[in-house]
């Protein structure tokens, strides 16, 4: 994993805005309608190669697939492992937020920009095996396809793979005895899919919204000490599904949640830190840039980042159709570098996808663009101001 050595290198979360019509494919197949084999791999193919030429315009550093073929960031292992169906008791808990804030709720889901039920995703009904990995090899051929046209590489790549604790959080359980064994058959599983990922040779990004966001989605019935212990289960299992694979060949995403609700039952990131510290992962992407958690990257000067992590802060809001002002994010970048105390652990990036769920955005496709030219602006002032 690339350090930011002669500046400050610049990424993203993973997940980008489906482009050139995927977003409606997705969708539909995701209903159970009947979408060509044919139709849909070649609109991969042109919508990957589209946001990798896209990435490397903005000026985006360490670049993915943005996720293209996926649906979401995390149920897409349902149509890859065995074991997952519809139906079952179990729904997803609606959040605190939603309660707390009814007309909010009733006003997000009421405007049109959802068309994916996030409540009701596949869940397991059987044991799970991930036997199959021709759907991300599939994936990565897509990527390198899209590299090749590209010419211009980036300095370096990732893809990302869901956590096994999210995976258990938003799929619900109907078939293990508990829902640590549940998390654990995950990760022996997803475990998998990592080390496809890093013999593809990229760097493996691990979304675990899990460990902020189910505070008040999932374990909204524990309180802080207990949902800190469910979370310390939950990487437990992510480091046991790591095992074999360098530290410094893994990122850790971690966040309250990528919507623009009000947030005011999140965990703060202090209480997250110390478990957060225990994964066995080469970097942390956290979110700096949301008007909640903005002024918790000042956890870091009392309780530091280890001296064997990165530090991938979100400068950028994935939520809203502000286009931040470089010199903005230059000034972010420079609080972060001095809360981390070195200059080189510091890369640039986005509070979370903004793709998320194909179809659900809430930052357009182009003010999307132009957010990462804004992150890649802000960098090189920051580099100039930091470097001299």
């Amino acid at each position: 994993m690339l350090n930011s050595t002669d500046r400050i290198l610049t990424t993203h979360v993973g997940s980008l805005p489906r482009v050139d019509g995927l977003a409606d494919l997705l969708i539909a197949r995701e209903a159970g309608q009947t979408v060509a084999a044919a139709d849909f791999d070649a609109a991969v193919t042109r919508a990957t190669d589209q946001v990798v030429a896209r990435q490397l315009a903005c000026g985006v550093d360490i670049g993915n697939n943005g996720e293209m073929p996926r649906p979401n960031f995390a149920s897409y292992i349902a149509s890859r492992m065995t074991g997952f169906g519809k139906g079952g008791a179990q729904t997803r808990p609606i959040p605190l937020d939603a309660q707390k804030f009814p007309t909010w709720f009733e006003f997000t889901n009421s405007s049109g920009r959802r068309r994916m039920n996030v409540y009701e995703w596949p869940q397991a009904i059987g044991p799970l095996e991930y036997a199959d990995l021709t759907g991300l090899e599939a994936e990565c051929d897509s990527f390198s396809h899209a590299l090749d046209a590209a010419g211009t590489p980036f300095a370096e790549t990732f893809m990302t793979a869901v956590s096994p604790g999210f995976a258990a959080t938003c799929l619900a359980n109907n078939y293990y005895d508990s829902q640590e064994a549940y998390v654990f058959a995950l990760a022996g599983e997803l475990a998998k899919e990592y080390r496809a990922i890093v013999e593809r040779g990229h760097v493996l990004q691990i979304d675990a919204p899990d460990m902020g966001m189910e505070s008040q989605g999932y374990y909204q019935d524990k309180s802080v000490p207990e949902f800190i212990a469910a979370i310390e289960m939950h990487v437990a299992a992510l480091n046991q599904a790591l095992a074999g694979i360098p530290r410094d060949q893994v990122r850790l995403h971690v966040c309250w949640g990528n919507r623009d609700g009000p947030h005011v039952h999140d965990v703060p990131c202090a209480e997250l830190l110390p478990v957060i510290y225990q994964a066995e992962v080469g970097a942390v992407s956290l979110p700096f840039a949301n008007p909640r958690h903005a002024h918790e990257i000042e956890a870091l000067r009392t309780q530091p980042l280890p001296d064997d992590m990165i530090l991938v802060p979100g400068v950028i809001e994935t939520t809203n159709n502000y286009v931040e002002h470089p010199l903005l994010v230059a000034e972010r970048l420079q609080r972060c570098v001095a809360c981390v105390g070195d200059r080189e652990r510091v890369i640039a990036s986005t509070d979370c996808g903004f793709g998320t769920i194909a179809g659900d955005c809430f930052t357009t496709e182009d003010v999307a663009w132009a957010k990462l030219e804004a992150l890649s602006e802000g960098a090189r002032i920051a580099s100039e101001r930091l470097w001299g």
